[in-house]
């Protein structure tokens, strides 16, 4: 029996067309985004200053005790700044004013120096928000203050804003042209959250709006 040549041959596989691929990657199911890491953290200062000041106060100070050491060893006499140090430890009593004064800055040197070792610094870095722990990213303090100005600008009625970040919020305070200040707070508050949020702080902080009425 012979095979109508009209008909269409069938080679058991299907062929695609242009029609049933689809014409953009973003159309086949993929994995969805990983979700932003909040933990990030702000990057540690080097304190190269406190340090190199630290190491040279001290270093001068132990320079300065080896060799009146070595003078002495020497055959010499002790330094007078020494000697008199000596009397005036052995000779004042513990309550004595220049004695507690004394004290309390060596107190208070050490634990600036405490602080610093525990403290991260660099508080005009604001940690961003990224994919893993693994990466870090951070925002100048000042580009972050901009931007949010910028925002409050555009809101209808501002006429002058000012915009601060601080430790745990940001105080926006705003000039009312023409509007009610009410509804131009409200307003504000709506711009100013969305442009915090396109920020992407790893800890944003709360915003805290004051509005004026200027006056003409």
């Amino acid at each position: 029996m012979e095979r109508d040549q009209d008909a269409p041959a069938h080679t058991g596989r299907s062929t695609a067309t242009d029609e049933d691929t689809p014409r953009t990657a973003g159309m086949l199911p993929g994995k969805p985004p990983p979700p932003a890491h909040p933990a990030a953290r702000r990057p540690w200062s080097a304190r190269r200053i406190p340090a190199a000041l630290t190491a040279l106060i001290l270093a001068g100070a132990a320079g300065l005790l080896l060799f009146d050491v070595v003078r002495v060893r020497a055959g010499r006499s002790a330094a007078a700044w020494r000697r008199r140090l000596a009397d005036e430890l052995a000779t004042r009593p513990l309550d004595d004013t220049v004695i507690l004064i004394g004290a309390g800055v060596i107190a208070a040197l050490g634990l600036w120096l405490i602080v610093l070792a525990l403290s991260p610094g660099l508080r005009r870095q604001l940690p961003l928000r990224t994919p893993g722990p693994g990466m870090a990213a951070v925002l100048d303090r000042t580009a972050a203050e901009l931007q949010m100005r910028d925002a409050a600008m555009h809101v209808p009625g501002v006429s002058a804003a000012r915009v601060n970040f601080l430790q745990h919020r940001i105080r926006a305070h705003a000039d009312v042209r023409f509007r009610a200040p009410a509804d131009v707070k409200a307003d504000l508050q709506t711009a100013l959250a969305e442009q915090l949020d396109r920020l992407a702080l790893a800890r944003p902080p709360r915003i805290d709006v004051r509005v004026r009425p200027r006056s003409k």
